[in-house]
C-alpha cells in the first residue's frame, strides 16, 4: 500500500515538541492515540491545525530525526 498522502512521514508541534509521525497518523480517527518515531504518544487530532508560532517555537526533536537517518541510511544500503 502506499504511503498516505504520498508521504512516508510528517513533521508536526506538539506540546512535547516537532516529531516525526507516520503519515498515516493524519488519517487516524481524532482521539485515536499515535505515537513519533521517537516514542513520544499524541492523539490524532494535536496533528491538525498547528499554528506557524507553535512550527517556530517548538525544537525538532532530534531522536525522531535520528531514527528517520537511520532508516533511510539501511534502505540505501
Amino acid at each position: 500500500m502506499p504511503p498516505q498522502h504520498g508521504l512516508a512521514y510528517v513533521w508536526r508541534p506538539i506540546p512535547a515538541g516537532r516529531h516525526a509521525f507516520a503519515a498515516s497518523a493524519l488519517d487516524a480517527d481524532p482521539q485515536c492515540p499515535v505515537t513519533s518515531y521517537c516514542g513520544v504518544e499524541a492523539t490524532a487530532v494535536e496533528l491538525h491545525g498547528r499554528t506557524e508560532y507553535e512550527w517556530v517555537r517548538r525544537g525538532t526533536c532530534m531522536d525522531c530525526w535520528h531514527v528517520l537517518i537511520r532508516s533511510r541510511n539501511r534502505r540505501a544500503s
